[in-house]
Formats: structure tokens, C-alpha cells, sequence
């Protein structure tokens, strides 16, 4: 007797999660409603870290800044983003996919979370910024939460371009330690790099600035800077250049004038 089997319904496969997640071009990237305070310091002051944020142990192509991009951080709640000021990633490519440039970092994506955030204080801000304001169930959490609980960013940098009041916080455990800041400089580690805090004209303003420095202590030009050093590097060269022609003129005409008064003597100056 051939024993029975009972048939077995035919079900496709599950699916991955990331076929059913909403990617980043499901997601909105912008919500006018945010608050804040949207003025040139909070456009320029990001620009100016990223110009400056140059790793040597990490191809340009492996890293990923931002400012004010929608950061989406909890698969459970695909819609509850927070928004940066600046943040960076290490390790990942600068485009989506080595093709496509970010509407948002949807953290179940990409699978890796910044390595530091920073925000520029507003007065609307400030509270929410420096983790002074607490969670009303069921909201979602602040945005002190997320960055030290949820995304356990390594460092957290808040500056206040009001009062020019530079702080930095580091993830120890399960916290966040403030740290000490000597001559308002961070010095990490990890990267071989530093920000702190530089007196200068960026954009034709002249005030302090976010900025990152190297491992001399000097800061980090920006590509405009650097093509502005070179150009006057080359004009020191080709100053150079035409000053020793100048003396080699001057020799010459010297030797000329020489020469004539030997022949005026009945000297052959070309006789050896």
C-alpha cells in the first residue's frame, strides 16, 4: 500500500526585507514643515566641512557627507526620520549604489551608521539639539536618542554661532560623555584628524567656523584654496624665473659693454 501524502500547498518564497522596506526613492526627502532656522551660516558652515573633510586612509569615492538629508533610522518605522545639520559616513560609496546620488540615508539600506553628527544650534533647535527635551509616548524619539541609542553615532558635535560655543559628545557605553575641548579643538583618533573651531573669510564672511585639521595641527584646505596656493606657488616660480632672466640680461649687457671697451683698446676680448 503506498502511503498518502496530503498535498501541499505551493506559496512563493518570503520575500527579503529590503524588497519590502520602502527604499530611499519611496521615502520623502523634505518635510517644509521642520523647524529651525534656515539662514547662509546653516548653508555655508556645512559646505565648509565637507570641503575640509579629507581622510587619508579612505578613498574620496568611500565617503559620504551630507547636510540637512533626511536620515531614516528605525525599520519598525520607516517614516520617522531625523535631519542632520552635517553628518558623515566612512566606508560607504559616495553615491547610492555607486550610481545614483541620495535623496535620503535610509539606514536599512545602506547598513552603516554615521561616524559623527553635528548641529548648529537655533533658537527652535536648541533644546531637541542638546537632548533637553524628552520623548511623549507615542512620538517618536528625540533626536538625542536616536543619535546616541538607536544609531550610536561615535561623536556628536553641537556649535552655537551665536555665543561661538563649541561642544562635543562621545558615545562611552551607552552614553554620551561631553568632552573637554582644549583651544576648542576635538582631536579623533579613529580618523587621524580633528575639528575645532578656525578664525577666517569663507563665502566673504569673516567669523569663526567649524573646520577639521590634520595631524600637524595645520587646517585642511578646501580645492579652492589649494588651487589658490598653487596658483601662487606658480607665480612665486615664474617670479623667480623672470628675475634670474633679469640678472642674466644684466650679466650680459655688462659682458657687451666690456667687450666694446676692450675693442676700443685694440683688445680682442674673443682671444684667449
Amino acid at each position: 500500500m503506498q502511503p498518502f501524502h496530503f498535498p501541499v500547498e505551493q506559496t512563493d518564497p518570503p520575500r527579503p526585507a529590503w524588497e519590502v522596506l520602502p527604499t530611499m526613492y519611496d521615502l520623502p526627502s523634505e518635510n517644509p514643515e521642520e523647524p529651525g532656522l534656515p539662514d547662509e551660516f546653516h548653508d555655508w558652515q556645512p559646505q565648509l566641512l565637507s570641503a575640509t573633510f579629507r581622510l587619508q586612509d579612505y578613498a574620496a569615492d568611500r565617503i559620504f557627507t551630507a547636510s540637512d538629508l533626511n536620515l531614516y533610522y528605525d525599520v519598525r518605522h520607516p517614516l520617522w526620520y531625523k535631519r542632520p545639520d552635517w553628518f558623515a559616513v566612512i566606508g560607504v560609496p559616495r553615491l547610492h549604489e555607486n550610481r545614483d546620488l541620495r535623496l535620503s540615508y535610509v539606514i536599512w539600506q545602506e547598513g552603516v551608521s554615521p561616524f559623527i553628527a553635528v548641529e548648529l544650534l537655533s533658537p527652535g533647535t536648541e533644546r531637541e539639539d542638546l537632548g533637553q527635551t524628552e520623548r511623549a509616548n507615542p512620538d517618536p524619539p528625540t533626536k538625542w536618542q536616536v543619535y546616541e541609542q538607536i544609531l550610536r553615532i561615535p561623536y556628536y558635535v553641537v556649535f552655537d554661532r551665536y555665543t561661538d560655543r563649541l561642544r562635543a559628545f562621545s558615545l562611552n557605553q551607552a552614553h554620551y560623555q561631553p568632552l573637554e575641548l582644549p583651544d576648542d579643538r576635538l582631536w579623533l583618533p579613529d580618523l587621524n584628524m580633528g575639528l575645532g573651531l578656525w578664525q577666517g573669510r569663507y563665502q566673504g564672511l569673516e567669523r569663526l567656523w567649524l573646520r577639521w585639521y590634520d595631524a600637524a595641527g595645520d587646517w585642511i584646505a578646501t580645492d579652492s584654496e589649494r588651487l589658490s596656493l598653487e596658483q601662487q606657488r606658480a607665480d612665486q616660480e615664474q617670479q623667480r624665473a623672470d628675475q634670474e632672466r633679469q640678472r642674466a640680461d644684466q650679466e650680459q649687457q655688462r659682458a657687451d659693454r666690456l667687450a666694446e671697451r676692450l675693442r676700443a683698446l685694440g683688445i680682442d676680448p674673443d682671444d684667449e
